[in-house]
């Protein structure tokens, strides 16, 4: 016959001990939250970039302006119920890594946008949010709130776009005049962009697709020309079409903040003889 256990007596001590850590365990589990990532289903991601050639727009005397095809992302999804007291938002996030864009004015110097933290290695990506979303691109296709408790699956679907249609000057950007000297525009920026899914209590993220694209800009310019004539694309009319890589690639602490990359850019001048001149400083 097998002896039974001798009981125990624990003491008034021992017992608050005891029900503390049980109390500290059960607020622990409760705190954290039961999404995870293989409860969360992806399907139809899709990345794309028009495939149309930039546009070049010459109607102005005092600048030149380009529009480049679209970069497109979508993605469906798929969310477990969500418990109560909790809100998760799912969208896009976007983030520049890498930056050259120069405007060459004859023999004189050329301009250049920056990206101070990026050039000098300071950051691994500059938040691309529309400055106001922080850490999303936007705020309306972009992303879809979620708040608890959800007593079925949520499915939806997010998207964004996003191109550059900036203007140059004709002329020399610290000159007096309006000479047009613009001979060459080069540009060519790369970007990550994150679909995420984010706790707004906990602020935890779970990755759920890393896209990675890139847009490349090259304009002769003739500033002899007449206007409307003047500038010509070159090299290849398509741009590469974006990868959507198989691993989640984490998201850098500057890609979730301030400041995004338009604040945060800067406008030099940089002469072929002499000091390099701020001409926009960042904001």
């Amino acid at each position: 016959m097998r002896q039974s256990a001798p009981s125990q007596v624990l003491s008034p001590w021992l017992l608050i001990v005891t029900l503390a850590t049980a109390m500290g365990c059960i607020q622990s589990i409760a705190c954290k939250s039961r999404i995870k990532r293989e409860n969360i289903v992806v399907y139809d991601v899709s990345a794309t970039i028009d495939q149309c050639p930039t546009v070049i727009e010459e109607n102005s005397p005092i600048v030149l302006r380009y529009k480049t095809p679209y970069f497109k992302a979508s993605a469906r999804v798929v969310m477990p119920p969500i418990p109560r007291d909790e809100t998760w938002v799912v969208g896009w996030i976007q983030a520049c890594t890498q930056m050259e864009f120069y405007n060459t004015y004859s023999d004189i110097g050329m301009s250049s946008w920056e990206l101070p933290e990026l050039r000098e290695g300071q950051a691994k990506a500059i938040s691309d949010s529309d400055g106001v979303s922080y850490p999303w691109y936007g705020n309306t296709t972009e992303t879809v709130t979620l708040a608890g408790p959800t007593s079925k699956p949520s499915r939806f679907t997010v998207s964004m776009n996003d191109n550059f249609y900036p203007s140059v000057t004709w002329a020399v950007p610290v000159s007096d005049n309006n000479v047009p000297l613009l001979t060459r525009i080069k540009r060519d920026q790369s970007f990550t962009t994150w679909l995420v899914a984010l706790h707004t209590g906990t602020k935890e993220k779970i990755i759920l697709q890393t896209v990675k694209w890139r847009m490349r800009v090259d304009i002769a310019v003739d500033p002899t020309k007449s206007l409307g004539s003047r500038a010509a694309l070159i090299g290849r009319p398509q741009q590469d079409q974006p990868r959507v890589l198989t691993r989640m690639e984490p998201i850098p602490p500057n890609a979730l903040g301030r400041p995004n990359a338009n604040d945060a850019q800067v406008l030099m001048w940089r002469p072929k003889r002499g000091t390099p001149v701020v001409v926009i400083p960042s904001k």
